[in-house]
């Protein structure tokens, strides 16, 4: 399991969610790219794990409202298109460094 996040930044202007692992790595997670990534089940169907999320239906310009810890182990982002029930785990996170989208700095 994925250690917390040693710091989170929303960059509005710059339209990406920049996280600071715990070992120092930091990277940035564009925010479209995050609400098309949400694990919650209006997003991914819960049996077969298939995308419902149309990421052709997401604003450019998405950008969080709010964002809040869930226990110790995840975000709850709550989007400018009204969209909050997905939790953004730690290892998600983690895992979703590994994609084209989200840059190291």
């Amino acid at each position: 399991m994925a250690d917390a996040p040693q710091a989170i930044r929303a960059l509005k202007d710059e339209r990406v969610l920049e996280i600071t692992w715990t070992n120092g790595n930091t990277f940035r997670y564009p925010f479209k790219f995050l609400r098309c990534e949400c694990p919650c089940a209006a997003c991914v169907n819960e049996f077969t794990n298939e995308r419902i999320l149309d990421p052709s239906s997401v604003s450019e310009e998405i950008v969080p409202i709010n964002i809040v810890f869930s226990g110790n182990y995840a975000l709850k982002i709550h989007w400018s298109d009204e969209h909050f029930t997905g939790l953004y785990s730690w290892d998600r996170l983690e895992q979703l460094t590994q994609a084209d989208e989200v840059t190291p700095i």
